[in-house]
Parts: structure tokens; C-alpha cells; sequence
């Protein structure tokens, strides 16, 4: 079980400030623990403590960043029932998914701590014309400075880390505000940072209210802004981000293309789209919200589908068998169920689930969506999936662009031609081929276009973010 109140971590140290914030077990809606809420003076403190942190740990070697790594690594693996049962209790994420974050929230520490030792420069030819000649140029990469971090609910342990993680690796000091719903998972995450000699003031985990947390935006001294969660308060927070560097990873309405050529191999299509679909209650930017089947293999599909969803286990996500928990809160059920009442009075059909218990949200499937509709042009984000026949390749990923987003979009086909055309044509970060577009490794570079987001993560990618180029031009002879 959770303890009964957690600190919070200012400048790597714990601060049982208060128990303001209340975190519930968002299956049983009873009270879980209490968490220290920080005040804007907090977060003023934290900004200083890291700008003053920024000299040591530019000083602080790389495979000393390595070792805090690893450190996270080892203590992450031993405390592994601990991390998946806090997330399944303040998220309502079943305890298989829970699982599953742990192992990719050690994943991404492990790659993390093999790059903190690849951050490299490099040479640069300037003999382009007689001028240059007896010049020589050297570039090396440099910590950014103090970073914000804003991380989401729906991952808390795994996109924390995406924040996190490459940070250590790059040298930089960073204030962190976890979501407020699920704030469990990062705080273990400072206590486990809190036993490494990190440089004082290289970490903050600072749960704050939305309306409290202007400085996380506002404040010059930081030099990044990282935000993970919707698109609505992203291009906001960019709009008054000033002069910071901003990475938005931001929402989805993923589509998954299913060509003419898989007769034979439905029954894999289809737990994947089910798994796409509907993991974590579909509480996923690239969870799949659009299934476009071609007409020659749609009619099994659907029938394959609809079998699918309705065999899907809803309950406590305590329970092993449980596939689909409860959404985040009531609001958010709904909201999703307003969305889908009125796909439904606008002609859509529900041929599996629809029904709505409290946060308790059934795996759901819909035919004749309307284009124009809520459920079908903004992000679900809940287990709400469209099915919809498309009978020329082309059109359906035409269609497909047809969006606001581009985060990323998965197309099962045999033909090759079929693959580059969709790697060429679709407007996203990423196209999946012959899986979903809620597949992710933690090392692949992650993110979208439009209004899915700008920049990328994955810890490589977010180490380049997080550090700039520094050039050394040398004259031999002077």
C-alpha cells in the first residue's frame, strides 16, 4: 500500500511541507495518501537553488551522471512491486499496464545511462576556401542550463522519466511538477535520486495546482520548457514560454490503416487494434481512436472486433484480469460519453460497449462517425475507438491527414510499396508498420506535427534538446 503522506523534494532534499494534496485510489474513489503541495514561494526557491546548482553540474562528470543512473536502475528494480502498485492505485491502471511502465521507466533510465557517456562533438573542415586556410574548428555540446519539466497523468512514471533521465545524462538541473492526480510514482523518483550525490539543487519534484504553477512557464531563469499533456494548455504555455526553448509532446486522434492484404492474419490485426484501442481505458495520445479497413477485409474484421472488445475485462485494476480500469475521474468519463452521445444523434452506430458507470468507461466501438463530430476530429482519450471502410489506399491516407494532429499512425499491409508510400505521405512523427501507433521503445525518437506537438523525445533526442552546440574556431598560426 502507498504510505500515508510523501514529501515533496526541494532542491534534493524532502520537505514534509504540508498534506494539501489529497491523491485518490481512482478505482474506489477513497482518499489513497497525502502529498505536500508546493506554494509559488517554493518554486521560487527551487528556480534559484538550480541556477545556482548549474556550475557543478557542468563540473559533474559524465560517469558520475552514469552512476546515478545506474543507481536509479538498481533501486528502481528493487522496488519494483512498490512503483507498479502506486501507479495502479493513483492512476486506476491495471496492474499488468503498471507493470509494463515499471519495466520501461528502468528501460529508459538504462538507456539513459549508457548516453551520458556518448555526448560527443566534432571536427569541422573550414578549408572551404584560401581564407580559412591555418583554421581549425571543434564543437562541443553543452548542458542548456535549468530546466521545467510538466509531466502528465496518464504515464507518470514512464514520461517522468523521459524528462528526467536524459537531464541527468546532460548535466542539467531541472524543476519538476508531476500531474496532481498521480504525483506517487515521481516523488519515489526523488527519493531514490535524494540517496545519490547529485549537486544540491540539481532536482526538485514540486507537486503544484495548475493556477499556482505560473513560474514552471514564465520564469526566465529556466532555459527549457518540457510539457507532456493536452494541446489546449501546451500552445498555451508556449505562447508564454518568452524567450525558453519549448518541447510539447501533446494529443492525438491516432489512425490505423488496415489494407486489403491481411485476410489471413486478422486474428493478429485484431488484438492489436484491441490492445491500441483500449489499454489503460484508452488513455493514451497514441492510443487508436480510427481504424480504417479496407472493404475486402472489413466485414470480418468487424465481426473479429466487436468479439474483441466485448470479451475485455472491466473492473478493479488491482485484479490481474482486469484489462480496462477505471478513467482518470468522473469529469472525464463524462465528457467522452457526451462526445459519443452525440456522434450517436449525429447517426453513428455503438456495436460493442457504450456504457457508462461513474469513471468506469466499457471498451468501446462505433461505426458511422461523422466526420464533423467531437468524437471523431478531437482526442478521445478514453476506450473509444471509430471503425470506418475505406476501399482505395490512397484515400485512406488521405483521410488520415485529414486532422488537426500527427502524433503517429499505424498501417498493416504485406506490400512494400504500400509501407513507403504511408512513411511518405502521412503527416505524423511516426508511422508504424504491421503493429499500432501506440507502439513505443523508449530509445526511438517520439513525438508529432500540428498540433501533436514540436521537438522530440526519447533519450538521445531529448539529450540534444536539453544541451546546445559551443564552437571553438582555432587560428594555427598567429
Amino acid at each position: 500500500m502507498l504510505q500515508k503522506t510523501y514529501p515533496y523534494y526541494l532542491a534534493n532534499e524532502p520537505v514534509a511541507a504540508n498534506t494539501d494534496l489529497e491523491v485518490t485510489d481512482k478505482f474506489s474513489g477513497e482518499v489513497a495518501t497525502r502529498v505536500a503541495m508546493a506554494e509559488a514561494a517554493a518554486i521560487d526557491k527551487a528556480i534559484g537553488l538550480a541556477v545556482d546548482a548549474m556550475p557543478a553540474m557542468r563540473a559533474y562528470p559524465p560517469f558520475k551522471r552514469q552512476a546515478v543512473l545506474e543507481h536509479c536502475v538498481k533501486r528502481f528494480r528493487e522496488r519494483y512491486d512498490e512503483l507498479a502498485l502506486a501507479l495502479c492505485i493513483e492512476a486506476g491502471k491495471p496492474i499488468n499496464d503498471s507493470k509494463g511502465e515499471v519495466t520501461r521507466l528502468i528501460d529508459t533510465f538504462k538507456v539513459a545511462a549508457e548516453e551520458s557517456v556518448r555526448i560527443d562533438g566534432e571536427i569541422i573542415n573550414l578549408q572551404i576556401s584560401p581564407r580559412a586556410n591555418g583554421y581549425h574548428a571543434y564543437v562541443k555540446r553543452v548542458p542548456i542550463g535549468p530546466c521545467s519539466f510538466i509531466s502528465p497523468f496518464n504515464f507518470p512514471l514512464n514520461l517522468t522519466a523521459h524528462k528526467v533521465a536524459p537531464a541527468i545524462a546532460a548535466g542539467v538541473p531541472f524543476v519538476l511538477k508531476p500531474a496532481s492526480r498521480t504525483p506517487v510514482g515521481a516523488l519515489i523518483m526523488g527519493e531514490i535520486l535524494a540517496e545519490t550525490d547529485l549537486p544540491k539543487g540539481a532536482f526538485s519534484i514540486l507537486p503544484a495546482h495548475r493556477d499556482g504553477a505560473d513560474l514552471f512557464t514564465t520564469d526566465e531563469r529556466f532555459k527549457l520548457l518540457s510539457f507532456t499533456g493536452s494541446p489546449a494548455v501546451g500552445w498555451e504555455l508556449k505562447r508564454k514560454a518568452g524567450k525558453k526553448k519549448v518541447i510539447l509532446e501533446l494529443g492525438g486522434n491516432a489512425a490505423a490503416i488496415v489494407d486489403g492484404d491481411q485476410g489471413g492474419k486478422l486474428d493478429y490485426v485484431v488484438e492489436r487494434l484491441a490492445f491500441g484501442a483500449f489499454y489503460q481505458s484508452g488513455q493514451s495520445c497514441i492510443g487508436v481512436q480510427r481504424i480504417l479497413a479496407h472493404a475486402s477485409v472489413y466485414d470480418a474484421l468487424r465481426e473479429k472486433l466487436i468479439a474483441k472488445t466485448k470479451s475485455l475485462v472491466m473492473g478493479d485494476p488491482k485484479h490481474e484480469k482486469t484489462f480496462v480500469g477505471p478513467m482518470i475521474s468522473e469529469s472525464e468519463a463524462k465528457r467522452l460519453a457526451g462526445w459519443m452521445e452525440g456522434a450517436v444523434q449525429a447517426g453513428a452506430q455503438i456495436v460493442a460497449g457504450g456504457k457508462v458507470d461513474g469513471a468506469m468507461f466499457e471498451a468501446t466501438l462505433l461505426e458511422g462517425v461523422k466526420r464533423d463530430t467531437d468524437l471523431y476530429r478531437k482526442e478521445a482519450f478514453g476506450p473509444v475507438a471509430i471503425l470506418e471502410r475505406f476501399n482505395d489506399f490512397e484515400a485512406a491516407l488521405a483521410q488520415v491527414n485529414d486532422s488537426d494532429f500527427g502524433l503517429q499512425a499505424g498501417v498493416f499491409t504485406d506490400s512494400l510499396a504500400h509501407a513507403h508510400r504511408a512513411w511518405d505521405a502521412l503527416e505524423v512523427g511516426g508511422v508504424v508498420i504491421n503493429d499500432v501507433p501506440s507502439f513505443r521503445v523508449d530509445n526511438m525518437p517520439y513525438g508529432g506535427v500540428k498540433d501533436s506537438g514540436l521537438g522530440r523525445e526519447g533519450v538521445r533526442y531529448a539529450i540534444e534538446d536539453m544541451t546546445e552546440l559551443r564552437l571553438m574556431v582555432m587560428r594555427e598560426t598567429w
